[in-house]
């Protein structure tokens, strides 16, 4: 109202305070309760998906390349990432809560059925025999997964730690400096040792994979119980998203493997990243 601003500039010139309306107060929502996950009750009823496939890298790794050569093979279909792990459960009512335990249900069970569900999906339409899932952000829930699926499989994808760093900070220069891109690519390294360590799996270097991809994929064939399918190595790109893939980029546009770059040196290694060089082997 005019009479209300009028006081307002009144008492700030003749006061040097100013009066200003209260906004609302920000609501904030109270922190998800955890809830114990397990492996499902009956797995031949509550799981549709058989022996599903994860490769659990960190991010700028490789994994775009690896998934655009196994979604060449035959039985195996490797969607985009799909970060099923981020779809969540909730109860709207009380009554809700009580019917899903009455059968026997809680919410990380129900979240389970979901994820199930829809990677289940994905596989049905494709055709295929296998689906390989390899969000970056599984390696921080490689427990959670083990335990939806107590059949699943794991493939570690590696690279050197100095080259996931400079390319996670060439991926978005203008978000994070060299510093911080190392450190941020350090949580997912070492979340992907936690689940070597933890899990039974298959580890595979991106620059082996580059240098000799016929070696590896044959490896991972086997690995999987598969045959080999020679077209691993001349894939296409008809389903890749190219867009933001730095190092792999060209080598996905050419449909097929190229060497990645040279590693770095000692010198160039930042600090923070030395000792997870030493435990990939990457540094002596």
């Amino acid at each position: 109202m005019k009479w209300q601003r009028k006081i307002d500039k009144a008492l700030a010139r003749y006061t040097g305070f100013q009066i200003n309306r209260v906004g609302k107060a920000e609501k904030v929502s109270p922190k998800r309760p955890e809830v114990p996950f397990r492996p499902p009750a009956d797995p031949e009823t509550d799981r549709l998906l058989t022996a599903p496939v994860f490769i659990i890298s960190p991010v700028r790794s490789g994994s775009t390349l690896l998934r655009a050569m196994l979604n060449a093979h035959p039985d195996l279909h490797a969607p985009h990432e799909l970060h099923v792990r981020r779809l969540r459960v909730e109860f709207d009512t009380s009554l809700a809560d009580k019917a899903m335990a009455a059968l026997g249900h809680n919410r990380a069970d129900l979240e389970h059925l979901l994820w199930d569900r829809v990677l289940h999906r994905e596989l049905v339409r494709s055709g295929k025999r296998f689906i390989v899932e390899k969000t970056p952000a599984n390696a921080f829930a490689f427990e959670r997964l083990a335990t939806c699926w107590p059949d699943a499989r794991f493939v570690f994808l590696l690279r050197h730690p100095a080259s996931i760093a400079a390319s996670w900070h060439e991926a978005s220069p203008d978000k994070r400096t060299p510093r911080e891109a190392a450190a941020d690519a350090l949580r997912y390294m070492k979340a992907v040792q936690r689940a070597r360590k933890a899990l039974p799996g298959l580890t595979v270097r991106y620059e082996e994979l580059t240098a000799e991809p016929e070696k590896t994929g044959r490896g991972i064939c086997d690995f999987l119980d598969l045959p080999w399918a020679p077209e691993l190595l001349s894939y296409g790109t008809p389903d890749v998203v190219t867009k933001g893939l730095g190092d792999w980029k060209d080598k996905i546009r050419s449909g097929s493997v190229q060497r990645g770059r040279d590693l770095p040196s000692a010198a160039d290694i930042p600090d923070e990243l030395k000792d997870m060089c030493r435990t990939w082997e990457y540094l002596v």
